[in-house]
């Protein structure tokens, strides 16, 4: 059988997408996921199902089932590998992560539609957030009503001591008081906006897939890993899977890669397109060379501030992370790009370490950048990630200022009642500039928000991989759908805006584009 549509992921934009095409009932749509997958509710494991608390940081773990469990380097000072989390699981790693769910900024895409790509302005994507969204909070034009993705903020009275600690440090430092950090003019101090209703997830495959598998025009498979794709000349024609230990060869129409930032590169290039100098040496027959397959490589570099609580500390085993606040460097001509999370409970920590007490610095749109390549023909072997942090002084000076500023606000009146002292950094990583750029460059780690790795772009970008309207660029019959085709990355963490990016292009391909 040939498939009108066969998508390769069942993660955040695969699960979309599935949903949305499969509303034709004319177009046959073929799902494939590489992990497991719980079409009940009721079989999903207790780690998938719930997302407060450390049950979240199991999920997520080295060891865990559905983690892929990738590494990459964060900068040539750290010895050991950074892990890199995916989620291997019908939902891929909407069904693994932190669930905050935040826009990125209007300027992200204002940017990306200067780059060349006009359709992706805020006000051509601000309907499509409206649509996959029921926010829970907030009722204007700016927020949905009627989607799929609950979304919800933690009421005051519900924050933890800690988390009100930090707002009011915030205000006193004379930030601005911002709720709502999807309204476009936001800034300052706000609640974070996620999709965990009363500590239960809500993943993609939740949310999009569950309510339609009754289709008799969707199929979904788990369990099935895809190796390459298969092209005629220069069309692609479908794809050789892996089940078990079974092999064969899946037809379609149109092929619809969803398998996030790392792994549909891998593909792309496993497939024979990406750049020759490097698929020739690997014995890998071209199809098509694009140059920038595994290149523009962007996340957001992190660093923990630590601390130790006083015993007055009342326990906090759910962890809320009820606020964040987004501010400007200093000098900065991108508004908004960085971030200050407090946390009880960090998951944005090196593997090993304790998650307890923290204030996350985030670097939310570094000038640098990184590169994913292949280590093998083997589809089971892993890519080479290449971060190359704070290689860059202007990214390494806006962390500098975002570290120091959280030391500062750890020292306000209002954290008084509940730190015991400051861990890490230390006054002598603190002395002086060079010192603590040492200390960035040996604990800097990722915020799992990897992206651009297949970057949108026009024809006159030689690095763009994809088109405006994610088509394979050289090829006929092929998308990538997922957060590898940001040309940058946001300003937010990336899941909403990968959400957003399915729900767009679901429309486009059913008007033909």
């Amino acid at each position: 059988m040939e498939y009108d549509v066969v998508i390769v992921g069942g993660g955040t934009a695969g699960c979309a997408l599935a949903s949305r095409l499969s509303e034709d009932p004319e177009r046959s749509v073929l799902l494939l996921e590489a992990g497991p997958d719980y079409p009940a509710f009721q079989q999903l494991p207790s780690i998938l199902k719930y997302g407060w608390g450390l049950i979240n940081l199991e999920a997520r773990a080295v060891d865990s089932p559905f983690n892929w469990s990738f590494t990459g380097t964060a900068t040539p000072q750290q010895a050991k590998p950074m892990p890199v989390p995916r989620g291997k699981v019908m939902g891929g790693s909407s069904s693994i992560n932190g669930q905050t769910f935040i826009r990125g900024a209007p300027e992200d895409f204002d940017t990306w539609a200067e780059w060349g790509n006009d359709e992706w302005s805020y006000l051509n994507v601000l309907p499509y957030f409206r649509k996959m969204e029921t926010d829970q909070d907030f009722k204007d034009d700016f927020h949905g009503t009627e989607g799929p993705i609950p979304v919800r903020r933690h009421p005051r009275e519900t924050w933890p001591p800690l988390q009100e600690a930090f707002y009011q440090a915030c205000v006193t430092y004379g930030f601005p008081e911002y709720p709502d950090n999807h309204h476009p003019d936001s800034t300052g101090i706000s609640m974070r906006a996620e999709n965990n209703i009363e500590g239960v997830r809500m993943s993609m495959a939740l949310n999009y897939l569950d309510p339609v598998r009754h289709r008799l025009n969707l199929t979904v498979r788990a369990g099935v890993s895809v190796t390459k794709i298969l092209f005629s000349e220069a069309k692609a024609v479908g794809v050789s899977v892996e089940s078990g230990s079974e092999q064969y060869d899946v037809s379609g129409a149109e092929i619809i890669l969803c398998s996030g930032a790392v792994a549909s590169p891998q593909i792309l290039m496993l497939s024979g397109v990406g750049p020759k100098d490097q698929l020739e040496p690997l014995g890998i027959p071209i199809v098509q060379h694009l140059p920038g397959v595994g290149q523009n490589m962007r996340d957001h570099p992190n660093l923990s501030v630590k601390f130790s609580a006083r015993e007055s500390l009342p326990d906090d085993t759910i962890g809320r992370r009820a606020v964040r606040l987004r501010y400007t460097a200093e000098g900065s001509s991108t508004p908004n790009d960085m971030i200050l999370s407090p946390s009880s409970l960090n998951t944005v920590i090196p593997e090993g370490e304790d998650p307890t007490h923290t204030i996350g610095c985030g670097l939310y749109l570094a000038k640098g950048s990184g590169e994913l390549r292949l280590t093998s023909a083997d589809p089971q072997g892993k890519p080479q990630m290449d971060y190359r942090y704070l290689q860059d002084p202007w990214d390494r000076q806006r962390l500098r200022e975002a570290v120091r500023l959280a030391v500062q606000l750890l020292e306000d009146s209002a954290f008084g009642p509940w730190v015991e002292e400051r861990l890490s950094p230390t006054d002598e990583d603190l002395a002086t500039d060079d010192a603590l750029d040492a200390w960035m460059l040996r604990t800097v780690s990722t915020s799992y928000h990897i992206s651009g790795t297949c970057k949108m772009g026009p024809d006159s970008d030689p690095m763009a991989v994809v088109d405006q309207y994610c088509r394979v660029r050289g090829v006929q019959a092929l998308r990538v759908v997922d957060a590898s085709v940001m040309p940058d990355v946001v300003r937010a963490n990336t899941a909403a805006t990968t959400l957003m990016i399915a729900e767009k292009i679901a429309d486009f391909i059913k008007v033909g584009k």
